[in-house]
């Protein structure tokens, strides 16, 4: 079955060229979610006015990789102890969060993240209130941009988690 979940784990480039190299993850798309304005610009969220958290909302097949799987992968590549901050980029719009649709998602990552990291993490699990695509050029930016900034290492996948 089709599933949708909305990860935040700071700069959002590297979050979407992460997931999208699983098996499973059918699209991924960058975007600002759970702020105070509708449509905002890059250039309005990174300002921390918006409230905004640069979140990527991924689309999975859950019966090829489950939301706990995507978790895992999650925790391989952010500080969940890490307030408003990951890799150089700080802000409020850089925090960690998972941002759910289904109720049951959320207490499952509550579950999870506080099993693996404690109740001391950062992490907000939070009901999506709202999310707008971010502008086209953010839009699979290291794809486009190969040599573009990213805290995230990509390479923390293994061969056999990622697509053919």
């Amino acid at each position: 079955m089709k599933k949708t979940i909305y990860l935040a784990g700071g700069c959002f480039w590297g979050v979407q060229a992460y997931f999208d190299q699983l098996k499973g993850v059918l699209s991924t798309r960058v975007g600002y979610a759970n702020g105070a304005t509708a449509f905002p610009k890059y250039e309005e969220v990174k300002t921390g006015k918006t409230g905004h958290a640069e979140t990527v909302k991924i689309d999975y097949e859950d019966s090829e990789i489950t939301l706990t799987e995507l978790l895992e992968h999650y925790l391989r590549f952010v500080d969940p102890y890490s307030l408003n901050k990951q890799g150089h980029d700080e802000g409020t719009q850089y925090r960690t969060g998972v941002y759910y649709t289904d109720v049951l998602d959320g207490v499952d990552a509550e579950v999870y993240l506080n099993e693996k990291c404690g109740k001391e993490h950062k992490i907000e699990i939070e009901k999506m209130l709202n999310f707008f695509p971010a502008e086209a050029y953010h839009q699979d930016y290291l794809k486009k941009n190969p040599g573009g900034y990213c805290h995230v290492d990509l390479s923390l996948a293994k061969a056999s988690e990622k697509k053919n």
